[in-house]
């Protein structure tokens, strides 16, 4: 069997990795990649009266509205959340 070390990160408080990013410091040696989250981009058509009760509900938890839709398909799609799940694919 290998030894398989993995990559040690360097431990950094919120306000050097800002400050460090700023001044156009290398930052990269403070990342942890491993536990990167990938992310896709993808659009959505919503009636309007849709996106009006959504922008309440949002105003009403003072957050984003990206954030209340990001928040309730989690929510749907998380089988640990009590909601049905199906999955369909």
């Amino acid at each position: 069997m290998k030894n398989m070390s993995k990559k040690k990160i360097n431990a950094i408080s919120s306000e050097d990795f800002d400050a460090k990013f700023e001044r156009g410091e290398d930052i990269f040696k403070y990342m942890d990649f491993e536990k990167a989250t990938v992310v896709k981009r993808v659009n959505v058509d919503f009636p309007a009266w849709m996106v009006k009760l959504l922008d309440q509900e949002a105003l009403k938890l003072n957050i984003s509205r990206q954030a209340v839709i990001k928040m309730w398909i989690h929510d749907r799609l998380n089988p640990s959340s009590g909601q049905p799940f199906h999955k369909s694919f």
